[in-house]
């Protein structure tokens, strides 16, 4: 179990390289956008979404090298995305310079996305699967605190230039991240599937149940799932027609609760909530806060309570909590009920969807496509996410003088998807707990009958 847990989380810490690159832009928003003098239009699209951009190509071209180079080259090689984006980014002098180093960093954020919760869904046994894909999860929300006190802390360091350091000083935790993932075994699945190296694969099972006779068991089962005669490797087939959908409504609903809506613009909002006065940064950290106590509470449940109940109990969430936000800057109630709305409405997302999306998507898809079925899975996340972004500005930007008017309508907007969610947890979701990834296959996809 060490060693396990050991490689569990130093492969999740590309997730706190994914949450500390996408909000670290946060703090960069407004003074980047007074510094080139940027439309709103321009702002979203060369500075806030440009990243997203690269996630959902990163997300897509995923799963190739996930599968022809292994996880654990795909996982070094993202670490140097990282670290070269970081850089970029904090010594660009133009908007376009700025936006393709963004870029860079953001197809890092989409290859993680792929390629770490599979890695770490296939070097678990299914009793931990679900607390220990959910580290993934755990470690990106850590980021996305430590990006906003990192924010706050270099606020005035550089003066004009304090999003320089804001950006830049991620180049020292994708440094050392790089290093590390060298220190990690291959897939015991991957090697099987790509090298047929049952020696290797046998000897990182054996680590993972610390027993040689469960080991060989379960390289039985792996094997005897890769040597079912397959019609074809491609992902679009009739037969997975269920795990297809249910990867993508998992990934759509995701977005569709305006969560990065609320992270990506934290300092904005609050600021514009009242919540300003040169304090929203400060501000922004209590969502980072509640963000990782709550993803905290999802991981020890995970297991216990099953990923389809934590959907049901952070839909009921979502809807209570959006509703509250949409009514209180609809008759713009005091500031700190803003304030504590919003972070119920987080705290909603991260027991629910926050610890449930990454660990679902990487379990449901079966051995010979899971590269690619979670590419699919995760650039539908980022599409939406991209979209989101790209818009938000439009909203937002005082000199519209929309969001008085119409913000509220964004958060009643989305408590209504939420609601959609919430039947298809209802009604439609499987339950994934407990379960090996090779039996999920039969379920999901028919081959048991």
């Amino acid at each position: 179990m060490n060693k396990m847990f050991t490689w569990s989380v130093t492969v999740a810490l590309a997730g706190f390289l994914f949450g500390f690159d996408t909000i670290v832009i946060s703090g960069a928003d407004q003074p980047i956008q007074k510094l080139w003098n940027l439309s709103p239009a321009m702002h979203g699209t060369f500075i806030m979404s440009m990243a997203l951009w690269g996630t959902v190509l990163g997300s897509l071209i995923g799963g190739f090298p996930t599968k022809i180079w292994g996880r654990k080259k795909t996982l070094f090689w993202i670490g140097i995305l990282f670290f070269i984006s970081a850089i970029g980014s904090a010594l660009a002098q133009d908007p376009y310079t700025f936006s393709a180093f963004r870029f860079i960093g953001g197809v890092g954020v989409g290859a993680s996305s792929v390629a770490a919760p599979i890695y770490i869904s296939e070097i678990t046994s299914s009793e931990k699967r679900g607390r220990l894909v959910a580290l993934y999860q755990f470690c990106l929300v850590f980021g996305i605190m430590i990006a906003f006190i990192s924010n706050w802390l270099l606020k005035g360091v550089g003066g004009e230039n304090d999003w320089r350091w804001m950006l830049g000083v991620e180049a020292i935790p994708a440094l050392a991240y790089t290093l590390m993932v060298l220190r990690v075994p291959n897939s015991p699945r991957w090697l099987l599937l790509r090298r047929n190296d049952e020696e290797k694969a046998l000897s990182i099972l054996e680590v993972i149940y610390s027993s040689i006779d469960v080991a060989k068991q379960k390289l039985s089962e792996i094997k005897l799932d890769l040597d079912l005669p397959k019609s074809s490797e491609n992902l679009f087939q009739k037969k997975y027609n269920r795990v297809l959908w249910l990867g993508f409504l998992i990934a759509f609903f995701n977005q569709l609760s305006g969560i990065n809506f609320v992270l990506y613009y934290a300092p904005r909002i609050l600021e514009q909530a009242g919540l300003g006065g040169g304090e929203s940064l400060l501000n922004a950290i209590a969502i980072g806060v509640v963000n990782l106590i709550f993803t905290l509470v999802g991981m020890r449940l995970i297991d216990r309570f099953g990923r389809r109940q934590l959907i049901i109990i952070g839909s009921i969430g979502y809807i209570a909590s959006l509703l509250m936000v949409g009514v209180a800057f609809q008759f713009n109630l005091e500031p700190v009920y803003k304030l504590i709305f919003i972070c119920a409405f987080v705290a909603s997302h991260a027991i629910g969807q926050g610890a449930v999306i990454w660990v679902f998507i990487s379990e449901i898809f079966p051995n010979r496509v899971r590269s690619f079925g979670q590419s699919w899975g995760t650039s539908t996340h980022w599409v939406f996410a991209a979209i989101i972004t790209l818009v938000t500005p439009i909203f937002l930007d005082d000199q519209e003088g929309l969001l008085v008017d119409t913000v509220w309508y964004i958060y009643y907007f989305f408590a209504g998807m939420m609601v959609l969610q919430l039947l298809w947890a209802l009604f439609k979701m499987p339950e994934t707990k407990g379960v090996s990834l090779e039996e999920l296959e039969k379920q999901l996809t028919g081959e048991d009958d």
